[in-house]
């Protein structure tokens, strides 16, 4: 089992996770984040510190997709070891739905 990071991550990007992952395995995208699957370590510890739930563990069904875009993404994307500054406007899109297709961006972060 690893954890995933799913759409609600896109354009809130909170990183609270950042701070309490033990392996350091949270990769930047410009507009979110993504767990390296075969860094993560099955703790779980970063699950309940996303204030808009979106890291989930892969064994929940239906996140095969979201497991690829992970491994992918965190093979090309900095490292992110410290917790950044969520974007300005990050609040609006909370809760919003469908925002892999509106809103994600392939670039990669500033990393840390």
């Amino acid at each position: 089992m690893t954890y995933v990071v799913i759409d609600a991550c896109i354009r809130c990007k909170f990183m609270d996770c950042v701070e309490v992952c033990p392996v350091d395995c949270f990769y930047e995208g410009e507009n979110m984040l993504v767990i390296h699957p075969d860094e993560c370590i099955d703790c779980g510890v970063c699950e309940p510190e996303c204030p808009v739930d979106a890291i989930k563990p892969d064994t929940e069904s239906g996140l095969e997709s979201w497991l690829e875009l992970n491994r992918k993404f965190a093979e090309t994307w900095p490292n992110i070891t410290v917790k950044g500054t969520p974007p300005a406007d990050a609040k609006q899109f909370e809760g919003e739905t469908g925002k892999l297709e509106k809103y994600f961006s392939a670039n990669p972060g500033e990393g840390t």
